[in-house]
């Protein structure tokens, strides 16, 4: 199994769920983060006050699936959250060695 991480633009979750949806993922866990790659940020002014904006709102996605479901998942979420602008995100993909279903007790692939 492995565990995807996705971060992308908060306006793009919806699309990207949908994506995901449609090739039969049921589970994600979506956190608002904030962060900066090569963005690193930018200014605003606010009632004629500049200010720094050193870290950008990103949503985090983690998805866990089974070995081979990774290239079909990263693919949607890639073709789904890009804009081809700097900013569009990063994918993690991390070996996940267990996981157990609390409710019932199931574990690998099954609790997936």
């Amino acid at each position: 199994m492995k565990k995807i991480t996705a971060m992308i633009k908060p306006f793009k979750l919806d699309d990207v769920r949908e994506a995901l949806s449609d090739i039969g993922i049921q589970g994600i866990t979506v956190t608002e983060v904030k962060g900066f790659g090569r963005q690193k940020g930018h200014t605003e002014i606010y009632r004629g006050a500049e200010y720094a904006v050193d870290f950008l709102p990103k949503v985090q996605l983690d998805i866990v699936v089974a070995d081979d479901e990774v290239e079909r998942v990263t693919e949607a979420i890639i073709t789904t959250a890009r804009t081809g602008k700097v900013g569009d995100g990063k994918i993690f993909v991390s070996p996940v060695e267990q996981v157990i279903r609390i409710r019932t007790g199931e574990t690998g692939n099954e609790a997936v």
